[in-house]
Order: structure tokens, then C-alpha cells, then sequence
């Protein structure tokens, strides 16, 4: 049974707040203190990031109101597919999903099905409305706090793929995400980029087998 059936009892930022103050004030607990701090929030899952694509340039063109139109329209396009594979919405930041599920496999056919739902929006769209999402799948141990905010190096990890290195309808996954897919099922390409001077391998979706 993985790690994130076992869900631990919801906790949240007060009782992070506080372990961490203690860990600032008494640094020879700081082991155990971690130690504390994993068992409350630590959970194994597959984090969704996904990231509408041409934020800064819909709202000089058309307006605030415009793009938070076609945010909305990218919340009813991604719940389902979000909620229709096991997922659970942790937050929405602006233009930016992010979910959990507890396999990187269910976490990639809601990224399939939202890219579809998306094109499908899209043939009916006029131009202006037209709307294209990038999404970062990572999966691993990840500090989840009152089922509200999420932090880890998966994490951070899918968040850089999301925003800052796919493409129009894109899907990329780290390595551990790719590694944990049932290989016979997904075909994905090795690529690499940058994002500064940090060097970032992942794995680019390419079909079903």
C-alpha cells in the first residue's frame, strides 16, 4: 500500500509553525524535530503542476477580466480529468493547478485528458479565447501541509517543467515520475534543458503503446 493511502491526520501550518520554531530555538533537536515534522506531513505522491501558457501577453492584449475568464475555463477543463483519475486539487495560484495523485500513471492520463478537453475547448473558441496549458508531473516524498500547500524537491522539480520549459500542450515528467510509470505503456523521450545555470533532466510524453 503506498505511502499516501496511509494518510496521516490533517495537520496544518500552526503545528508546522511551531516545530519549526522549535527547531530554531533548540538546533541539537533539530534530527529529531525532522524526524517530527516528516512523520506529520511527509507523503509519497505525483504532483501535478500545470501552467496556462501566455499569461503576460492575454492580459496586455485583452485585459485582467479577459484572462481571468479563460482561467475559469481552465478549471472546468482540468477538474474532471483532475478528480475523474484519483486526483485531489491541493491549490490554484493564478494561472497554475496543482494536484495530487497517489501513482504517476494516474497523474499522466489526467494530464492527457485535460490537454484533450483543452483542444476540444478549442475548436469551438474563437481566436482571441484560444487556450493552451503546459503541465509537470515529478513524484516522491513531499511535505503536504493541511491539504493546502505542498513543498519538496519533486516539487520544485515539476513546477520548473510546468512553467518554464514545456510547450503549448506539453507534458513533462522528472526522472523518478518517469522510472515509476509502467514502462510497457507510455513512450516518453530523454531531453534536458536549463533554467539558469541549473542543468534539469526529464522525460518529454510522447503517446500511449
Amino acid at each position: 500500500m503506498s505511502h499516501s493511502q496511509h494518510r496521516p491526520k490533517r495537520v496544518g501550518h500552526a503545528h508546522l509553525r511551531q516545530l519549526l520554531s522549535e527547531r530554531n530555538q533548540y538546533p541539537e533537536r533539530a534530527t529529531a524535530i525532522d524526524q517530527q515534522i516528516h512523520q506529520a506531513f511527509t507523503r509519497r505522491v505525483a504532483l501535478l503542476v500545470l501552467d496556462m501558457c501566455g499569461f503576460s501577453r492575454l492580459t496586455a492584449e485583452h485585459g485582467v477580466i479577459h484572462f481571468l475568464a479563460m482561467v475559469r475555463q481552465m478549471e472546468q477543463a482540468a477538474g474532471p480529468g483532475i478528480a475523474g483519475n484519483g486526483g485531489q486539487l491541493i491549490k490554484q495560484e493564478a494561472d497554475n493547478l496543482f494536484a495530487i495523485f497517489d501513482t504517476p500513471e494516474q497523474a499522466l492520463e489526467a494530464a492527457c485528458d485535460i490537454v484533450r478537453s483543452v483542444d476540444a475547448m478549442n475548436v469551438v473558441l474563437p481566436q482571441e479565447r484560444a487556450m493552451y496549458v503546459s503541465v509537470g508531473i515529478g513524484y516522491g516524498d513531499t511535505l503536504i501541509i493541511d491539504d493546502a500547500d505542498m513543498f519538496g524537491q519533486e516539487m520544485n522539480s515539476a513546477c520548473k517543467l510546468g512553467e518554464d520549459i514545456a510547450g503549448k500542450q506539453e507534458i513533462l515528467l522528472t526522472a523518478a515520475a518517469f522510472a515509476a510509470l509502467p514502462q510497457q505503456r507510455y513512450a516518453c523521450e530523454a531531453d534536458s534543458g536549463r533554467i539558469g545555470n541549473n542543468a534539469l533532466s526529464f522525460y518529454r510524453f510522447q503517446a500511449r503503446n
